[in-house]
């Protein structure tokens, strides 16, 4: 495994907590950043399945109403496409309050019941379209997905937090498909400043059942009040959010008594996020459908803890889970 030495982190102006900090990494953040811009607008349309229709509820699945989809295997998680046929819609910013309107994405099939529901926020001066790649990808396995955009594209990770819990409270309340959608089965994503966000969210609201923050950056480094399982991705060449100062000390200030996960990717970098990635997309699904769903069919892929590799920098976590 590798092992990191603290640096110092860039100081963009924002969090929580503590706002007083010093804003010297403003501008270059900024212009780093400044090439996730993206022209966003999805219309309704259907993306098709890889393979066919779910297969029966297995045994265990008659113990967790929750499971959905047939028995996972490594092919599965892996597969750019699982077993739901999925439909998209887009959500205007002018039909929402807090946060920009996004684009949704959720399973046709309506004969297993309800879904659990994921909010992904992107980076600093990014649109929705920097995380179009994981709609389709999730909602294809069993969730209803909402990729979002953010009020300003230069929203801090605290206001992206807020964002993230307005797009759950409209999915869930005032959406076209809030009846497919169990309430109580809800989680958070994002990427860069949305996934420092991701982190604020899931400080806010203790009752999301997973977050995974994506090489995320933000000027708090300890979140010890967490009680929302948590797997952080980071990149081990990421210049921006660099691991030793974000991803690392983020995981570690995570409460011992967490379920929780870091997953450091190996030949990656901060912008790795933004298109499709196989490792990336396996071990989140498995953390969502783990933690969302209950569905320990996939607590195969997450312990024993994956192993440092070609696509695995370093993995350390919580083995067995507590819940």
């Amino acid at each position: 495994m590798s092992q990191h030495t603290t640096g110092s982190s860039p100081t963009v102006p924002g969090g929580r907590r503590r706002a007083g900090r010093g804003r010297a990494g403003l501008r270059a953040a900024t212009a780093a950043l400044a090439g996730l811009l993206a022209a966003g607008g999805l219309g309704t349309a259907a993306v098709p399945a890889a393979h066919a229709a779910p297969a029966p509820a297995t045994a265990a699945a008659a113990d967790n109403p929750y499971e959905r989809g047939p028995d996972p295997t490594e092919d599965s998680i892996e597969a750019a496409r699982g077993p739901y046929d999925v439909a998209e819609t887009s959500v205007s910013s002018w039909v929402v309050s807090g946060f920009g309107g996004g684009t949704v994405y959720y399973p046709r099939e309506t004969d297993d019941g309800t879904f659990g529901a994921v909010a992904v926020a992107p980076g600093y001066t990014a649109s929705q379209s920097s995380m179009a790649w994981l709609g389709p990808r999730l909602a294809s396995q069993g969730f209803v997905v909402f990729t979002i955009d953010t009020l300003t594209r230069l929203d801090q990770p605290a206001s992206r937090g807020r964002q993230l819990l307005a797009a759950l409270d409209y999915l869930t309340e005032r959406s076209a498909v809030r009846n497919r959608i169990d309430a109580s089965r809800l989680g958070v994503m994002g990427h860069s400043m949305g996934g420092g966000g991701t982190l604020e969210a899931a400080a806010d609201r203790p009752s999301l059942q997973a977050a995974v923050p994506l090489a995320p950056w933000n000027l708090d480094k300890t979140w010890g009040e967490l009680r929302v399982p948590t797997m952080i991705i980071g990149a081990d060449g990421d210049s921006i959010a660099p691991v030793s100062s974000h991803s690392e000390p983020f995981y570690e200030s995570l409460p011992g008594g967490l379920d929780r996960a870091y997953l450091e990717l190996n030949n990656a970098d901060h912008f790795t996020p933004n298109l499709p990635d196989t490792t990336l997309a396996k071990y989140s699904l498995s953390w969502l459908k783990r933690f969302i769903d209950n569905d320990t069919r996939y607590e195969q892929f997450l312990c024993p803890l994956p192993r440092p590799g070609w696509y695995i920098e370093e993995y350390r976590g919580t083995c067995p889970h507590l819940s």
